[in-house]
């Protein structure tokens, strides 16, 4: 006799019928794929039992690509072909990827900067992919099942075009991106839900390539994102680097070969992780030209020459927190996220800065896969009724907003909103008889559209002629959860639209983000004042145009006298808005109105005679 299961209604399904879902940590340096299994998260180990991923591909003849611990171990013999760090090229040009020293051949190429390898060229997106096929295939292995989906972390600080690139990667490696989640995000899952915490949290996450700070509520289930910030041009391989450069200057090398660039760099990375244990550490290297080199390095030593890099993130959280509103002695407790967080500065700096120690009882590089693998298995739909409650709400980094008349921006949403998003507002037209609009998408913290960064362009046609300022168009943005912005227009009297889903060209340089908004805050008066020119001088434009158009319709109503006058207060104008005084051109704005105040009345005048001749007042009333 055939048996049947019956399940209470609400009960989660059994494992065997539970939607396959993982959470991946995408990292620079380490990768790794986590999963929940009988209602706990973990990480999916390999063959080897090993939980960590080297972030390495090497392409070799024949088409063979190796990827992980193999590939590392041959890094130092073929540099060239073997791909390391590939996340700080993600989404990046040419100029950028030549400011990290690296052995690699980089080609320009439209969109996004390339890699010359003895297998062909080939894109970050393509080597990341086969960074995040290899843990597909671990997890389907370990699982016993094909992937529904997968949620990808991602840097908080990552802009359109490194989450646009990343998702193109898990795509070309068989994955559905269930969502882009934020690193520092999935790890205040990981502690949240683990631990039941409630309170603020600073969630400090480090990595190889990047560096994240947010600011994070938790309140019964809510996990709230108050702020964030970062640099996505700082992590571990830039204290790799001082390391580095420290032992070239002892051992007077000059220009390296990429095999002995390679072997430096590996050796300056287990000289940091030694320094992590013990006072005093060599860099070892073998050089081609010079045999094999050491060097001594104490902890100090390594403390003073990235003093720098610490203090550039200790300056993050502060900043974070005059975002956030809070104070320090309003957070609960500090989150370590990275496996940079284990150098002993990192933690007793923070513990300086807040007053308490930092958390540290889950381990550094798996934290943020595991809070991913949560939201992958909620998403994936395995929430049962016995399971609590929980809502996500992250933030946007950046402001989003269009370019107005005289290269001004206007925000149309703030930076910090909680995400998903919608917001809308209106526009009108500038001149007489407009029919199309170009919109120009931005994105920043200043008031200039030339000092923010450029997402898209699209035009909306078919606007019905009308006077200038009178067409209404509702332009409305909307960010979905991955951080991914779609751009909308529609102007209301005949209900044409047009829209843009924003496609980045993968151009922007690595400072690019971290630095709108340090400018913001160091340019605001310079900006407000700029927008008050840029502002004047678009009201100058406005009125010397409907001037203009007044005098070819009606200049038959002045004398020359009067004519003269307006004519002259015109070119008084025209000379002010090329300056950059913003007081003389409000000046001569109010000059020409004066000027033309009787010659308005008068056209006025003439418009209603001629509206009425031929009417009866009997048709009138």
């Amino acid at each position: 006799m055939a048996l049947l299961q019956i399940s209470e209604p609400g009960m989660s399904p059994e494992p065997h019928q539970r939607r396959l879902a993982v959470g991946i940590d995408l990292g620079t340096t380490h990768s790794l794929v986590a999963a929940v299994r009988s209602g706990l998260a973990e990480v999916l180990r390999n063959e080897q039992n090993e939980p960590l991923l080297p972030s390495v591909v090497r392409y070799r003849q024949a088409g063979e690509i190796v990827v992980g611990q193999s590939a590392l171990d041959g890094a130092a013999d073929d540099p060239v072909n073997t791909i390391v760090s590939v996340k700080r090229f993600m989404g990046r040009g040419l100029a950028d990827a030549h400011r990290h020293r690296s052995p690699y051949t980089f080609i320009d190429s439209p969109g996004m900067v390339k890699l010359a390898t003895v297998a062909g060229e080939r894109s970050p997106v393509e080597v990341s992919a086969e960074i995040l096929r290899t843990l597909r295939l671990r997890a389907e292995a370990a699982l016993g099942g094909e992937l529904v989906g997968a949620v990808i972390t991602v840097p908080a600080y990552f802009d359109d075009a490194q989450r646009q690139a990343t998702k193109d990667a898990a795509r070309l490696a068989g994955l559905d991106v269930l969502r882009l989640l934020n690193e520092p995000t999935a790890a205040a899952i990981a502690y949240g839900l683990d631990h039941a915490s409630e309170g603020v949290y600073a969630v400090y996450d480090l990595g190889g390539g990047t560096f994240d700070i947010s600011i994070l509520r938790l309140t019964r289930g809510v996990f709230e994102v108050i702020a964030t910030g970062g640099d996505t041009a700082l992590g571990g391989d830039d204290f790799d680097r001082r390391l580095a450069e420290f032992f070239v200057r002892d051992n007077a090398l000059d220009e390296l070969a990429p095999q002995d660039l390679r072997r430096v760099l590996m050796a300056a990375r287990r000289c940091k992780e030694q320094l992590s244990l013990q006072g005093e550490a060599l860099i070892e290297a073998d050089i081609s030209a010079r045999g094999r080199l050491a060097t001594s390095v104490t902890a100090a030593q390594f403390r003073a020459m990235t003093a720098d890099l610490l203090d550039r993130t200790l300056d993050a959280v502060r900043r974070v927190l005059r975002d956030s509103g809070l104070s320090i002695n309003d957070v609960t407790g500090v989150v370590l996220v990275g496996g940079s967080t284990r150098m002993p500065q990192v933690g007793e700096s923070l513990a300086k800065l807040f007053g308490k120690a930092p958390l540290t009882d889950l381990d550094p590089d798996q934290v943020v896969a595991l809070g991913a693998a949560m939201q992958a298995d909620l998403l994936a739909g395995n929430h049962s009724g016995s399971d609590p409650d929980w809502l996500l709400l992250d933030v946007i980094p950046l402001s989003l907003g269009l370019e107005t008349m005289g290269g001004l921006v206007e925000r149309i949403i703030s930076r910090n909103s909680t995400i998903p998003v919608a917001r809308a507002q209106e526009f009108t037209t500038f001149k007489e008889g407009q029919t199309a609009m170009a919109l120009h998408v931005v994105q920043g913290e200043r008031e200039l559209v030339a000092d923010c960064r450029s997402l898209a362009r699209f035009e909306l046609r078919g606007i019905p002629p009308m006077a200038a300022g009178a067409a209404r168009i509702r332009v409305m943005f909307q960010v979905d959860a991955d951080g991914l912005l779609s751009v909308t227009a529609r102007e209301q009297s005949q209900g044409i639209e047009a829209s843009i889903e924003v496609k980045p060209s993968y151009g922007l340089s690595d400072d690019d983000i971290a630095r709108m908004l340090k400018d913001s805050f160091g340019s605001a008066d310079v900006d407000m004042k700029a927008r008050a020119l840029r502002e004047q001088q678009v009201d100058a434009d406005r009125l010397l145009e409907a001037t203009q158009v007044a005098l070819d319709a009606d200049a038959d109503l002045l004398d020359a006298a009067e004519l003269e006058d307006i004519g002259a207060q015109m070119r008084s104008l025209k000379l002010a808005a090329g300056g950059d005084d913003s007081a003389l051109i409000a000046t001569a704005v109010d000059a020409l109105a004066r000027s033309t105040d009787a010659f308005a009345a008068r056209r006025m005048d003439r418009a209603v005679r001629q509206a009425l001749a031929g009417r009866r007042l009997d048709d009138i009333a």
